[in-house]
């Protein structure tokens, strides 16, 4: 497997030309469960939310940005969300695509994130709300910095059962 080190990535804004992919994204209800959404999106909305987006996170209370590796292929998204301007503080995550698994890819883009969190956004912490049982997200964020502060029994939903989750936490 790749290192950050190794791996290239480029987190750039969403593009009109984004609209099949985070259709796909957002309309896989195998990723349901790790977020909060539980319903499909249409094209028009998702159309409407790149058209509209302001691209400001004080506005929006977000920021979604477009993973591209070195050969300017898309290989992901990742988002600031939950965004609390009085206590600096906002919530990340990210999905790398399935091809694109198991190759550096989340590490470097979550590595980048991070750093645009602090750097340009001033935020005081990033946190991620997780699955006990994604081995792979907890790795991820645990290989980033984040660590494991609270546990929420019967946290998220997938329709069927409720599973645990942790809040990790990186103060940057």
């Amino acid at each position: 497997m790749k290192t950050e080190a190794s791996v290239n990535v480029t987190l750039r804004a969403i593009e009109p030309e984004d609209l099949d992919l985070l259709y796909q994204i957002e309309n896989d209800q195998q990723l349901w469960h790790v977020g909060a959404t539980n319903v499909p999106y249409s094209r028009y909305t998702l159309h409407d939310y790149i058209a509209t987006s302001s691209d400001d996170i004080y506005a929006d209370r977000q920021v979604r940005l477009i993973i591209e590796n070195a050969d300017h292929q898309t290989v992901g998204i990742c988002d600031i969300v939950r965004f609390d301007p009085q206590h600096l503080r906002a919530e990340a995550g990210i999905v790398i695509m399935k091809p694109y698994r198991q190759q550096g890819y989340a590490e470097a883009a979550l590595g980048q994130l991070s750093r645009y969190a602090l750097s340009i956004l001033h935020l005081h912490q990033l946190y991620a709300v997780v699955a006990t049982d994604n081995e792979a997200a907890l790795k991820l964020f645990r290989k980033a910095g984040f660590t494991c502060e609270t546990r929420l029994h019967d946290w998220l939903f997938d329709g069927h059962n409720y599973a645990e989750a942790v809040v990790m936490q990186s103060f940057l």
